[in-house]
């Protein structure tokens, strides 16, 4: 998930910078919004009007200035997810193994039991995380998701990140593991999926697989994925400050980006997928909710994936925010959510 769990409510100097904002003179065609109240949907379930109205983390805006302080902030994150692993694969009946693939570190993940018709397939995860957290076993939340609730077999790869390794180092390792992968399995027969970053990187992956002429998977699933790194898109207007995970895509989140390019243009495609050629790519389910500060990337996309003649879907959730369909394990909208996913890769994988 590309965000850091909530906590407190939001710190004073957001609302001094909102007041100095509506200060500033207004462009000619913009509109000038007044202060309002957003009431908690009740069109969802009890699980996620919960998540829906968690605070704001009080470090959402704050990026780190030293090596040894993103290195902190990324340890902290991780125990945090670590913590609730153990339950969630009991809950799920799934089991995690570490292993090596081509010399990239990754999990598998495996469902107790895999229906017969998955038995021949495999789907490769992303993890999302700015870009920077959740390395190790903290990047198999979703896998182990998808894995129970989907019933697939799941390798997650814990792909190198900033600050020691910024771009291309995630991408490199993602499309070697795919590459490796398809020495065991037909293309058709594998599902590539991720999250935030993890959306990104699963994009970023199909283009660089055409670059490398390996052939396309049988489908992907980008959710609210991070297509466009400069700050492009309507809703990172709209929906800022109303995403309760995300707030904007200034501060921390535009110094993630700026880490991993590592001074390269935010406009390369390899970076941000939206300017790149997505002709030929596989069958593509996105994801996105309606407060999300990202579901302008997500609609972008699709967009330019249907222009492209690739068979494309979106689903957007009622009233969340970044990702919150993998938030709460109880929540009903987060199986129903891998139900999609899951027919959809049924639907265009092999057997």
């Amino acid at each position: 998930m590309e965000g850091i769990l909530p906590g407190v409510n939001v710190p004073s100097a957001v609302h001094a910078q909102s007041q100095q904002a509506t200060a500033e003179p207004v462009p000619s065609g913009a509109r000038e919004v007044p202060s309002r109240t957003i009431p908690l949907p009740d069109t969802v379930s009890p699980q996620m009007r919960a998540v829906i109205g968690r605070p704001f983390n009080p470090n959402y805006n704050l990026a780190p200035q030293t090596p040894a302080e993103w290195k902190a902030r990324v340890d902290k994150a991780a125990l945090d997810v670590l913590a609730g692993l153990p339950q969630m694969r009991e809950a799920l009946g799934v089991t995690v193994r570490p292993t090596i693939i081509a010399g990239v570190k990754a999990f598998i993940i495996t469902p107790r039991t895999i229906p017969s018709p998955n038995r021949n397939r495999v789907l490769l995860h992303l993890h999302g995380g700015v870009r920077v957290l959740n390395p190790g076993e903290a990047g198999t939340r979703e896998a182990i998701l998808m894995a129970g609730f989907g019933g697939f077999k799941v390798i997650s790869v814990d792909y190198r990140m900033p600050p020691d390794f910024p771009f291309p180092a995630a991408l490199d390792d993602a499309v070697t593991v795919y590459r490796e992968l398809l020495k065991t399995t037909t293309a058709e027969n594998i599902g590539i999926f991720g999250t935030s970053a993890g959306g990104s990187l699963t994009l970023t992956t199909m283009l660089r697989a055409k670059m490398e002429h390996l052939p396309m998977p049988g489908a992907i699933a980008a959710g609210t994925p991070t297509v466009d790194l400069t700050k492009t898109g309507d809703s990172l207007f709209t929906n800022a400050m109303v995403d309760n995970v995300l707030g904007t895509q200034d501060g921390f989140i535009r110094a993630t980006a700026l880490l991993y390019a590592n001074g390269r243009d935010l406009k390369d495609p390899l970076l941000s997928p939206i300017y790149g050629d997505v002709h030929g790519f596989p069958p593509a389910i996105l994801t996105s909710g309606t407060r999300d500060l990202y579901l302008s990337n997500a609609v972008r996309m699709h967009r330019k994936l249907r222009a492209a003649g690739v068979e494309a879907v979106l689903q957007v959730w009622e009233g969340q925010s970044h990702a919150q369909y993998i938030s709460d394990i109880t929540a009903p909208e987060t199986k129903e959510y891998h139900d999609e996913v899951a027919r959809f890769f049924d639907l265009h994988l092999g057997r």
